[in-house]
């Protein structure tokens, strides 16, 4: 049963209060961030997350059932995870340990604290669209309470990198073939006793892991022809326990059983993956060039992006656009909408519509826009004319400069301020990394940063 709010012990919190320990009071941010997280609306797209999978599987998990933690609840204690950038254990330690912030969290002195595996399957099961839509809901109320005008807004990409190691074909391969081995052991009770073996080569493949890492340091070309042997040998012992794996996985898919099935579906999606590290260490000894290559078994939907930075030539994990809303161009704190993204590597134009989608579901119309020298001229004007904004002036270094030198010099400095807000996001609330695997949690995991960067927007808006 889906439970959205909290109970709220006022009484208890001013009888605190009343004795003279100075805690009833929350400090002017979290006050400021509770008034406006009171409001039910903010709630409301949870609910038909909730609605919508009753329909979906038949259930009445809405209303029946074992109840969840209050939505408000999670909720705020989120907001406290990422601004304080904690993990799930240390937020359950921090927040249990301190009287304003349980109050902040609507959990009673008395009241025990939620697990932080129950706080990890709900986020997961709350998911990147609902988190975007409580984004939506929180800038709309915010931008009403603070009356926020929208003037002008400035669209960058960045990479949220995935939470993966530096991959190499020998390190995926020798990953391959633990996981094949792990996986065949966790599924042998449900084969049954005749079912075909998976040999475990996880010893021998990390021993010639350590024997190329020793072969590297020579930095020779007999060196570097020793890698490829090694590589070639991973890619040998890989495809047998591919083989392996190939025939218990047909030995599960006849049986009957709804267990068998199971196994059987979850080996042939590690097998999908091994299958690509195999053919990229086939191409790559044959000298071949390789498209969407794999970075990760654990992440596949990662990839290897190149955005010209000398600090990281190569980054591993996801594009994503960043537009920022604010009200002046000059000393500029405002709004960020939910990130849009899409597989690989896209360029700026390709997600710029969906951010001016995203713009014109907010109701926000705006005068002037600023985008780097990414986004080509006549597909940025396409898509700003196929949208509901259109504005004055759209400063894009492609394109000829504003009438005004004025105009044209406060609007490159504004663009140059969508650098330092990426680079705020990453360093106070997150964003340089999702702790969360694949696309759809790596949107998740941007949403829970935004908002609670638009929260503390709110706080500053209130306060001057």
């Amino acid at each position: 049963m889906l439970k959205v709010s909290a109970s709220r012990q006022a009484g208890l919190w001013e009888l605190v209060t009343t004795l003279g320990v100075q805690v009833g009071e929350l400090p002017a941010d979290l006050a400021a961030i509770d008034r406006l997280l009171q409001d039910p609306g903010v709630y409301a797209p949870v609910v038909e997350l909730w609605r919508a999978q009753d329909v979906e599987h038949g259930t009445f998990r809405l209303t029946d059932g074992r109840p969840t933690i209050a939505m408000e609840t999670l909720v705020r204690l989120m907001v406290l995870k990422v601004r304080n950038g904690w993990g799930y254990e240390r937020l359950v330690r921090e927040v249990g340990d301190s009287v304003h912030l349980r109050r902040f969290c609507l959990i009673g002195l008395g009241d025990g604290m939620p697990d932080e595996s129950t706080l990890r399957k709900l986020v997961i099961r709350l998911g990147a669209v609902t988190v975007e839509e409580v984004v939506g809901v929180v800038i709309a109320s915010s931008a009403a309470q603070t009356r926020f005008r929208a003037r002008a807004i400035r669209i960058d990409s960045t990479v949220v990198e995935a939470d993966i190691r530096y991959p190499t074909d020998a390190g995926l391969a020798a990953d391959g073939i633990g996981l094949l081995a792990r996986v065949a052991r966790e599924v042998a009770g449900v084969a049954g006793e005749n079912a075909p073996q998976v040999r475990d080569r996880s010893r021998r493949a990390h021993a010639r892991l350590r024997h190329l890492g020793r072969s590297l340091k020579r930095r020779t070309d007999e060196a570097k022809q020793e890698v490829l042997q090694i590589t070639g040998e991973l890619g040998d012992s890989l495809r047998l326990s591919i083989a392996e794996a190939e025939r218990l996985g047909a030995h599960l898919s006849k049986q009957g059983g709804d267990a068998q099935q199971r196994a059987a579906q979850r080996l042939e999606a590690l097998l999908a993956g091994c299958r690509r590290v195999a053919e990229q260490i086939r191409l790559r000894l044959a000298g071949a060039p390789i498209t969407d290559r794999l970075v990760s078994l654990h992440d596949t939907d990662a990839r290897p992006i190149r955005k010209g930075k000398l600090a990281k030539r190569t980054e591993f994990g996801y594009v994503h656009q960043v537009c920022e809303i604010t009200q002046n161009t000059t000393g500029a704190r405002g709004y960020i909408l939910p990130t849009s993204t899409a597989a690989g590597n896209p360029g700026e134009n390709e997600l710029l519509p969906a951010t001016l989608a995203r713009l014109d579901a907010q109701g926000i119309s705006i005068r002037e826009a600023a985008v780097d020298g990414g986004f080509g001229k006549h597909v940025t004007v396409e898509a700003f004319q196929n949208s509901a904004q259109q504005p004055v002036t759209v400063w894009n270094p492609n394109a000829p400069a504003p009438d005004s030198k004025r105009t044209g010099r406060r609007l490159y400095c504004y663009r140059a301020g969508a650098e330092g807000r990426i680079s705020h996001l990453k360093r106070d609330y997150g964003m340089g990394r999702s702790r969360l695997k694949g696309a759809a949690r790596s949107r998740a995991w941007c949403g829970w940063a935004i908002l609670a960067y638009n929260l503390d927007t709110h706080t500053v808006r209130c306060t001057t």
